[in-house]
């Protein structure tokens, strides 16, 4: 297969990747075929698996767009994938257009595609490393340089913590941005569940992601509550997200079709 230009000569376009799986349930073109056979598998099982692509990313912008709202300006994105029409800077300075945004991805092709597209904004950059290592995240100069942490900041993980594992203590990870924050912060998550699903159906899941750096780990909506420990939950909860506050009632029927649950907490004090 011929490389293309965008692709970093570090990565190995045989071996499927999460964020170009997703970019293609989004109808995007930065993807290989190993992973379009991934995803292709992926919506054999779940037929929905689009359609859950496309409901968080209608919750991400939904959130986004209730933080500016509420007066957010600095946002955190870790998991920020490939870059499509709708990302976060795009969505929150339609309302503030002084917000700065820094994406995290641990994916080379994510974060040299997003480099491209920022190139010269100078209220937003890309750094490159991995949600299990908060720490390094919160350390990194780029990040410092461009959020003040003394500020209010919306951390977003969105769909990207069915890919962390138990073994790697989520929780702690969450508490360790949590405590990094200050008073009117706000932490959105949304996740993968297996509420109402077969469980033929999670397996076979669970099967297709194996073939990538990142099985999947699903989890309750308790499970999910758990995660926002020292927020405190903006209405409605933690809900299907085609029923996180939607643009329409009918937008939020059939909502556990989309799978993911999700959830904005904000940080009192």
């Amino acid at each position: 297969m011929q490389r293309p230009d965008w692709a970093p000569e570090t990565i190995d376009i045989e071996r499927p990747s999460v964020a170009r799986m997703y970019d293609y349930y989004l109808g995007g073109s930065h993807n290989f075929a190993a992973d379009r056979a991934a995803a292709q598998a992926m919506v054999a099982a779940v037929p929905e698996a689009p359609l859950m692509a496309q409901a968080n990313r209608a919750f991400l912008r939904r959130a986004v767009q209730f933080l500016t709202e509420a007066g957010v300006r600095q946002f955190l994105d870790i998991g920020s994938g490939i870059p499509t029409v709708g990302n976060v800077h795009e969505i929150a300075r339609r309302t503030a257009p002084d917000s700065r945004v820094v994406y995290v991805d641990v994916d080379p092709v994510a974060v040299a595609h997003s480099r491209e597209i920022l190139a010269g904004d100078d209220h937003s950059v890309v750094v490159q490393e991995d949600l299990r290592h908060p720490e390094r995240i919160l350390a990194h100069p780029d990040v410092r340089g461009l959020l003040d942490l003394d500020e209010p900041i919306a951390v977003l993980v969105v769909a990207v913590l069915h890919f962390i594992s138990d073994d790697d203590r989520p929780a702690e990870i969450l508490g360790t941005l949590r405590d990094a924050l200050a008073p009117g912060s706000h932490l959105v998550i949304s996740q993968a569940s297996d509420e109402g699903r077969g469980v033929e159906e999670r397996g076979e899941a669970q099967r297709v992601y194996r073939r990538t750096d990142n099985p999947l780990w699903i989890r309750s909506r308790a499970e999910l509550t758990a995660f926002f420990d020292g927020f405190e939950l903006v209405e409605p909860g933690v809900v299907w997200v085609p029923q996180w506050r939607p643009e329409a009632p009918e937008n939020a029927e059939d909502a556990e079709r989309a799978v993911f649950l999700g959830g904005v907490g904000r940080l009192g004090g």
